[in-house]
């Protein structure tokens, strides 16, 4: 999930806003949680998170513990509208089971869901925040807008090949998922909270129901780090897991992440832990900008000439009416 979110959250508080565009002025992770944030990379940018991960499992009930390791990419790329994002999410997962009587083993796509996630209420549309510049402390204080979130949704399907190993529901190659997402700036923008009720594998024999609360801190403007539950439900597994971690952001367009996650039962019982890169490439974004304040340059030239102009014309005709 992550973003450096406070970052985020300074540039839509303190900058003037010309437009209600998703990019920011630094790269917008979804890593290392899980929640899907609320606002897109931004159009014609695309954006690349790719994380690796060690897991160790332990279930008492049916007596085996499992180690493996695994790894994420989810690319993002902003299409055709400010508000529309589309994604890629790929998780390829091997472990290695050992049980009293046998040992074996497993691999596959944990996961592989394609989408699209679009932007229907944000809460600064159009709105520039005054800033106080003889106090700190008051760009800072509780402001009411703070409780009104950006508000997203996510639709997508699930793909799964044959004889996929995770895959617990024998309906269907292709099922959907869809997620309501919701995103706070609070605390002058240095913390922000995000939800995501999802709804996944929806009519499968195992649908599956879930939430992630993520709560990130920035602590400076390289710093952030956050804490996150995630639940899910289903006739197949239930589960909640406890999440914690921290990013540096490397420059405008690149970040580092650390994360470590675990459960609170023993069937089984759960330990995660893993790092990550994110890396956006925004030249189209920036060209465009470049064109547009070129195309602003010359109309302002423009408007000069024709007042020069005028005030010329105005000149001559004053001249003449004394002659």
């Amino acid at each position: 999930m992550f973003k450096i979110k406070n970052l985020l959250a300074l540039v839509l508080f303190f900058i003037p806003q010309l437009f209600f565009a998703q990019y920011t002025d630094v790269i917008n992770s979804n890593r290392p949680g899980e929640t899907m944030s609320a606002y897109a990379v931004g159009k014609s940018v695309i954006q690349a998170e790719l994380g690796v991960y060690g897991i160790k499992e332990k279930h008492d009930l049916l007596d085996y513990d499992a180690t493996g390791f695994g790894t994420d990419l989810t690319v993002r790329y902003g299409a055709f509208l400010e508000k529309l994002e589309f994604v890629l999410d790929l998780q390829y997962q091997t472990e290695s089971f050992d049980t009293p009587y046998t040992s074996y083993k497993k691999n596959n796509f944990r996961q592989t869901v394609l989408g699209a996630k679009y932007l229907i209420y944000d809460p600064y549309k159009n709105y520039k925040r005054e800033v106080n510049i003889y106090s700190y402390k008051a760009n800072r204080n509780f402001q009411w807008r703070e409780l009104i979130p950006a508000v997203s949704v996510f639709a997508g399907a699930n793909f799964v090949g044959a004889n996929n190993p995770y895959y617990f529901s024998p309906d269907g190659a292709i099922s959907p998922k869809v997620s309501l997402i919701t995103q706070n700036l609070l605390g002058g923008g240095s913390w922000v909270f995000v939800t995501n009720i999802i709804a996944d594998y929806i009519g499968t024999d195992y649908p599956s129901y879930g939430y992630v609360l993520t709560l990130t801190h920035g602590f400076n403007d390289r710093w952030s780090g956050f804490i996150e539950n995630q639940g899910y439900k289903s006739d197949f597994y239930s589960d909640s897991i406890l999440r914690t971690g921290a990013a540096f952001l490397l420059s405008s367009n690149m970040q580092v992440d650390a994360s470590i996650s675990t459960n609170f039962k023993n069937t089984p019982s759960v330990l995660y832990g893993g790092v990550g890169v994110s890396w956006r490439y925004d030249g189209w974004y920036k060209e465009k900008q470049v064109a547009n304040k070129a195309a602003d340059r010359a109309k302002k030239n423009d408007d000069n000439k024709e007042q020069k102009v005028d005030y010329q014309e105005k000149e001559r005709k004053r001249k003449a009416k004394y002659e």
